[in-house]
């Protein structure tokens, strides 16, 4: 059908008309005989092409509109108007795109970056995907920032210029078409960097409760409401094509609501809601609890399936987490000095203990410096790779059965603090996972000079390549079947930049 209606074959010109022709088919064949597999293939096929955006759309992007940056952070940034005011530790940050679907083609040609400071030329754009491939939903830059002579107390401008000229393509072909503007302001300040004044004040990040101070608003904290309004892009096109989409999806929800209350009923009608939500991104989504508890029930019902419902559950819970301006503040706090009994640095956003087994919503997190996901059901890392100023993560107290799982760390850039405590790497002598997600791990590594020489470097390869350029300064590994004595020496020789380990100063 989708191949007919690119050529604009008879009968297939009006997607509206064809679309609601063929839910009807498949609705006959369903009635006809459930039990073919085919039909219900067909029927989620179909739903998937009604949701899928025809044009490649950038549907978010960091920084956000209007926002105000500081790199080193000053404590304030005394006179800014804007609320939105975000901090950064290092000496460049990331300029981040998060299209709706993969694209190629973005390069300083067709993404223009006016600063000042830095020649748009000279950024390289690059696509984060774990496969290694030329295409990617998310591509993301580095901005340096100027000598220490060309600092002022004047904020920069910077402009970001998406699609005005030709070159980005999606992986179908279909040419970007919608140009993008953002604009937000650079403070450059003369300040000690912010990682020796943290690092002094705060010593060892630590992941206990205790050191969290719940977030309140207020005035040099960035308004996390209006922050959600900015991440999204809005976009002319969507809201005309959705509406008849919405329609046919609504329509076909009531059909299975009445006729089908077994299994694949219930399973059906999860995937029509979502769909109906996915619609309407401008929205708060409206069918996230009952969705939830579709798959909750259907956990219950077929067991045999347990994974598969229990990462969809995940999804839609992180959407509703992340997309309402009620339930995110909730989960941000702010770190609390134990020594000097008082808090600061960057939100951190915890998703700690909501049994989640998969990541999403990456769109809505780009701004996410410090993240703690402990004490989840997560077995890959896959898709974190968007979060590329994210600074210190906590993944203890999950599933990850082999380095393989959390090979997105090595895009992580801007990572300094990391957590895999009591985890089950190493346990199993086959690693089941570079199956089971997509990893260059999975065939990269034998082939890869390792410049090794030692025996214990050889053992400990899959750490070693997602590590070892990432510049961490405190790693927690306790509590995993390949955590030994030899294995904090390989730890401590190659991670030069490594101050804590597992709690304990580095010598």
């Amino acid at each position: 059908m989708s191949n007919l209606m690119k050529k604009a074959a008879p009968a297939f010109t009006n997607k509206e008309e064809v679309s609601t022709r063929e839910y009807e088919l498949v609705r006959e064949a369903l009635f006809t005989d459930e039990d073919d597999q085919s039909g219900w293939f067909y029927h989620l096929w179909l739903l998937d092409q009604t949701v899928r955006s025809e044009f490649p759309l950038l549907v978010s992007s960091w920084p956000v509109e209007g926002s105000d940056i500081s790199p080193p952070a000053a404590d304030r940034l005394d006179g800014c108007a804007s609320v939105n005011v975000f901090h950064y530790s290092s000496r460049n940050f990331p300029l981040i795109l998060y299209f709706n679907q993969s694209v190629g083609g973005v390069n300083s040609s067709t993404v223009s970056v006016s600063c000042g400071f830095n020649l748009n030329a000279d950024l390289i754009w690059k696509p984060l995907s774990s496969n290694d491939s030329q295409c990617a939903k998310v591509w993301a830059t580095r901005l340096a920032i100027p000598d220490a002579e060309l600092h002022s107390s004047e904020p920069h401008q910077v402009e970001v210029k998406v699609g005005y000229s030709l070159g980005i393509v999606s992986t179908t072909g279909v040419a970007y078409s919608h140009p993008s503007h953002i604009s937000f302001h650079l403070h450059l300040q003369q300040k000690p960097p912010l990682e020796s004044r943290q690092e002094s004040r705060l010593g060892r990040i630590q992941w206990k409760d205790d050191c969290f101070a719940d977030y309140e608003p207020g005035s040099a904290e960035p308004d996390l409401v209006n922050l959600l309004d900015n991440l999204t892009i809005k976009n002319e096109l969507e809201p005309t094509a959705s509406t008849w989409k919405a329609r046919i999806i609504d329509d076909e929800t009531n059909i299975f609501v009445t006729y089908w209350t077994g299994k694949i009923g219930k399973l059906t009608v999860a995937r029509l809601l979502t769909a109906y939500d996915l619609l309407r991104p401008l929205d708060k989504p409206v069918h996230c609890e009952e969705v939830l508890e579709l798959y909750s029930e259907l956990i219950k019902l077929d067991p045999s399936h347990y994974r598969y419902y229990k990462d969809n559950h995940s999804l839609v819970l992180l959407q509703q987490v992340t997309s309402s301006k009620e339930s995110l503040p909730s989960h941000c706090f702010h770190y609390r000095d134990s020594t000097l009994l008082t808090s600061g640095g960057p939100l951190c956003l915890r998703l700690n203990n909501l049994a989640i087994s998969q990541l999403g919503s990456f769109g809505k997190l780009l701004w996410v410096q410090v993240l703690d996901l402990s004490k989840n059901e997560l077995q890959s890392i896959e898709g974190l790779e968007a979060l590329q100023h994210l600074s210190q993560l906590c993944l203890s107290n999950n599933k990850f059965k082999s380095f393989t799982a959390l090979e997105s760390l090595r895009y992580l850039k801007s990572l300094k603090v990391l957590d895999i405590s009591q985890n089950e790497i190493g346990s199993h002598s086959i690693d089941t996972t570079r199956y089971l997600f997509c990893s260059p791990l999975s065939h990269s590594m034998g082939s890869c000079d390792w410049n090794i020489n030692d025996l214990c470097s050889k053992t400990y390869r899959e750490a070693f390549f997602v590590l070892k350029d990432m510049g961490l300064t405190q790693l927690a590994v306790a509590g995993n079947a390949i955590g030994s004595g030899s294995f904090n020496v390989f730890l401590e020789k190659h991670l030069p930049t490594l101050k804590w380990l597992d709690g304990v100063q580095v010598n």
